[in-house]
């Protein structure tokens, strides 16, 4: 079952790259009693992934900031290290971003944004989608139609409809 508007985040352990190395992040801790907005892709590295959904919320940090947002956070079914490397690469880390590996797929699974695409080697992936979860219930849901499109997903997107 999709996730819906109104619906809690259900929790799940999601994976930084911490002062020691790999390091669990409840997403409920994340997200209970804090606005955090949360955009999932299919993988790091990817051409729309990289191109166009993360800068968009790099551009649009002060202005989630200014709506009273206390966090980004890009999801993607990666492990912490690639999703650490590619913050960096980006500049997603240091304009802010939390930048977690769902690794297992477990998190993804659970809001049913899972999505498989074998030929092109996703599997298990995420749909490209963004939320605004405050107090841990999602107020805004933004998914994608297609893997590719990174329009109503995009931080600006989610700025206008704060």
């Amino acid at each position: 079952m999709t996730i819906e508007t109104g619906d809690t985040l259900p929790d799940a352990t999601l994976l930084t790259i911490g002062p020691d190395g790999p390091a669990p992040v409840s997403m409920a801790e994340k997200t209970g009693g804090r606005k955090v907005a949360i955009f999932g892709v299919p993988g790091a590295y990817t051409g729309t992934c990289t191109n166009a959904h993360v800068p968009s919320f790099i551009r649009s940090m002060d202005a989630l900031k200014d709506k009273g947002v206390d966090e980004v956070i890009c999801v993607s079914v990666n492990d912490p290290f690639v999703m650490d490397a590619w913050g960096d690469s980006t500049g997603a880390k240091s304009a802010g971003i939390s930048m977690l590996g769902d690794a297992d797929g477990s998190f993804t699974k659970a809001i049913g944004m899972d999505w498989t695409a074998a030929g092109a080697g996703f599997f298990g992936r995420s749909r490209r989608y963004s939320m605004l979860v405050e107090d841990g219930k999602v107020t805004i849901l933004n998914p994608e139609s297609g893997p590719g499109e990174c329009d109503i997903s995009a931080g600006e997107t989610l700025v206008s409809q704060i």
